[in-house]
């Protein structure tokens, strides 16, 4: 599926970033004119609003227990969906407020991956939030959900983390994988990016070779850039630059299909994620 097709898709489920989430789809929306999509996954719960006391029925527990567990199972899934409608009518109106024509609203019951998957020929890029709601208070880490996401939507995705601010200076982390080159495609592509001043960069002197092509590519496309090979540790080096140089974007690629023990246990895109304190494009 090409980068220039599908909408602007947005996961919100009322965790404290929401009101960034639409910020930046209002951005997207301005410069890619693409319609908004915002959806909300009411998670199924493992733990259930009353003890199941099915299992006791032959003890003498009653058929009228069993009625009322039901009953108030249906009634929480209810409040639930109500919740649901009202995050999504709040940031519909936050997305009209901000110029947004174009809004739709989809709640769906169930795991937010599989939600999205079900979606995904739509979407040209999604946008969601580093924590969601269950782990907004959390100080360090990656929300499960995003976790899931990224592992199973190959798509754009916006990882958002603090304040909106107008993207004006991005930085391309690029080592030539294909992953990098989908980044380095889009930014030299879509309206969102090709007009930002481009911090191309790299990480060790084997990456000049490399580098070089990348600048070759955004010359001949126009973009403004300056490349810079970097020393030192991966990780460090690449944080260490968007502090330096206040870069609003970072856009790289993420990692492929290794298993997601390795991601939980620290890879280098999960420890990005986590480290920077700036939005994040990750391409797949």
């Amino acid at each position: 599926m090409s980068i220039h097709s599908g909408d602007i898709f947005v996961a919100v489920d009322g965790s404290p970033v929401t009101p960034q989430l639409c910020e930046y789809a209002a951005w997207l929306f301005n410069s890619i004119n693409q319609p908004v999509h915002l959806l909300h996954s009411v998670e199924r719960s493992f733990a259930p609003a009353v003890a199941d006391l099915s299992g006791q029925i032959g003890l003498g527990a009653s058929e009228d227990l069993l009625n009322e567990l039901a009953s108030v199972e249906q009634k929480r899934s209810q409040l639930l969906l109500q919740r649901a409608a009202k995050i999504l009518q709040h940031c519909k109106t936050l997305m009209q407020n901000a110029g947004v024509k174009h809004v739709e609203l989809h709640s769906r019951h169930g795991d937010l991956a599989e939600s999205l998957i079900d979606f995904e020929d739509q979407i040209r890029v999604l946008i969601l939030g580093i924590k969601g709601e269950d782990h907004a208070e959390e100080e360090a880490g990656v929300g499960h959900q995003l976790e899931k996401v990224i592992r199973a939507l190959h798509r754009p995705i916006l990882i958002v983390n603090d304040e909106f601010k107008t993207p004006e200076n991005i930085m391309l982390a690029y080592d030539g994988g294909e992953a990098s080159k989908k980044a380095l495609q889009m930014v030299i592509e879509s309206p969102a990016l090709n007009s930002r001043y481009c911090h191309l960069v790299a990480v060790g002197e084997s990456k000049e070779a490399v580098i070089n092509d990348a600048s070759e590519m955004l010359k001949s496309s126009g973009i403004e850039y300056r490349a810079k090979i970097l020393k030192g540790e991966l990780l460090q080096s690449l944080i260490d630059y968007q502090e330096q140089h206040q870069i609003d974007l970072t856009v790289m690629g993420a990692f492929g299909h290794s298993k997601i023990r390795d991601f939980l246990v620290g890879s280098f895109t999960a420890k990005m994620i986590a480290t920077t304190r700036k939005p994040l494009l990750l391409l797949r």
